[in-house]
């Protein structure tokens, strides 16, 4: 086995990359190799040093991170130290290090990991600073901190290489602090309200529960091509009919789709379901969801995102479909029962519908809504009631069978939560599917696949239910004021350079 330390090629290397390299070499030629270390006990952080100081001045400390920045020659080298919560200067004196450390010291390089033990004290120039009484190299670093890390082209490397945009841009860390705080704010909410977390298959010889393309891939032992889900919602309904009456899963969705500043191929979502419940209910759990986080993460119910000042506060306004798309777009399809006339409608506000959609009065409305209404949509609204073509699990409107008991909630022109009282008659269910299957047949490989085991699940009876998804990923967009989804997501999916 090769030396594990064995570095390429000196002409592969830059003049700089081989002179850390070889300082890592001489360190443990003398046997003093900075990798060999497996533990260094802190016992205090950047930030509780610098908030009291008044309790910390004059007491001994260790305190571990990574070097940002160093100055000072001569007999004195100051040095800030990177940790979780900020930095701190640190201040090493000859005479009060052994010669050893000290001229350790002068050798480290700005990215390489330190320890120091000494005692906080504020600097003449009010600086408060750890005095070093003794330094240890936890960790070399072979390769430089970039010195600028911004702009369009650098943004890109920041994606690819997000261990060094976290290192060099501290205030990246915050957006995923607040991303980790919405989920574990979600659980807590949640579990308040008596729902239970559960865990469904993320593989599946069957991808249901939306209208996606899914990615595939193949089971050796088995020889059957399985599909990695698409959504959650199949198994979670199962549980419903089990007795399982208040359930929810957080986890990874993965869709075979394109990819921009609100899509990543793979993503996170909440989905919940709740027996005796009505889309109502989940109006009431997404406006809880979003401004109780709000409150609780920002101390305040409005925040700011692209561009727009957004109210969190509850109180949403609801539209159904067909007042939405009459309000914005100017045509009234409460007035219009036949598809000719609806179709006709559509094209005559430059409104075209999808090769593969039938052409009725449902997929007109929609099709007005999609390509008209949804971009003009800033504050929190509910669109309720959608057509039964775009809704295929979703329970009918007892008022019109057109139309479904459907929302979803849209905030600053992007989907954020998806909702229906759930389709509970397996009849109805099996004649959605087929025709679910006959657009697939057509060439729409985003429509929903035939589920037999499904419907027998339905066959033994599930009560009245609510169901929703929400997008975690976009709710930590609008919460962290990000525009783009790979700005709250560690590590999103990446084309791959070329060598």
């Amino acid at each position: 086995m090769a030396d594990y330390y064995s570095a390429p090629d000196t002409q592969d290397l830059s003049e700089l990359l081989q002179v850390r390299r070889d300082k890592l070499a001489e360190l443990q030629a003398e046997g003093r190799d900075p990798f060999a270390i497996t533990r260094f006990e802190r016992s205090a952080y950047s930030g509780e040093i610098k908030a009291d100081f008044e309790k910390f001045e004059n007491a001994h400390v260790t305190v571990a991170g990574r070097v940002m920045a160093k100055r000072g020659m001569g007999k004195a080298i100051f040095a800030d130290l990177q940790d979780p919560q900020g930095r701190i200067q640190i201040y090493i004196r000859a005479d009060s290090v052994t010669a050893q450390e000290f001229s350790d010291f002068r050798k480290v390089d700005v990215g390489d990991i330190v320890g120091c033990e000494g005692y906080v004290f504020r600097t003449k120039m009010g600086e408060i600073s750890v005095h070093c009484e003794k330094t240890t190299l936890l960790s070399k670093s072979l390769r430089p901190l970039p010195e600028k890390f911004h702009g369009l082209t650098d943004k890109e490397a920041r994606y690819r290489q997000r261990y060094v945009d976290l290192i060099v841009n501290p205030e990246v860390k915050r957006a995923f602090e607040l991303r980790s705080g919405f989920i574990r704010f979600i659980r807590d909410y949640m579990d308040g309200r008596g729902f239970i977390e559960v865990e469904t298959p993320v593989l599946n010889t069957l991808a249901g529960g939306a209208a996606a393309r899914p990615f595939v891939t193949h089971h050796n032992t088995l020889d059957i091509d399985m599909y990695m889900r698409i959504a959650t919602e199949l198994p979670l309904k199962r549980l419903i009919v089990g007795g399982m009456e208040r359930v929810y899963e957080i986890g990874r969705i993965f869709r075979n789709e394109g990819m921009d500043t609100k899509h990543n191929p793979e993503f996170t979502t909440i989905e919940l379901y709740e027996a005796y419940a009505n889309l109502f209910d989940m109006m009431d759990i997404a406006e809880g969801i979003l401004s109780g986080a709000a409150m609780k993460l920002l101390g305040s119910s409005h925040v700011t995102w692209q561009g727009e000042e957004i109210d969190l506060t509850p109180g949403w306004r609801r539209l159904t479909m067909v007042e939405a798309v009459k309000e914005y777009v100017g045509v009234d399809f409460g007035i219009i029962s036949d598809d000719a006339q609806a179709v006709a409608a559509a094209k005559a506000v430059g409104v075209e519908l999808a090769d593969t959609a039938d052409k009725t009065w449902g997929n007109a409305l929609y099709a007005c809504f999609d390509q008209r209404v949804e971009e003009k949509l800033i504050q929190p609204t509910f669109i309720t009631m959608y057509p039964v073509e775009v809704s295929p699990l979703t329970k009918r409107s007892p008022s019109d069978p057109r139309l479904t008991e459907r929302f979803e909630l849209f905030i600053c022109r992007s989907e954020m939560a998806n909702a229906y009282s759930e389709l509970n008659d397996p009849i109805d269910q099996r004649a959605r599917f087929m025709k679910q299957a006959e657009l697939r047949d057509r060439g729409d490989d985003e429509t929903e696949m035939l589920d037999e085991d499904f419907l027998t699940a339905l066959e033994y009876g599930m009560p009245p239910t609510g169901g929703m998804g929400m997008g975690i990923d976009r709710c930590a967009m609008l919460l962290t004021g990000s525009d783009s989804i790979r700005d709250v997501i560690l590590f999103p999916t990446m084309k791959p350079l070329e060598n």
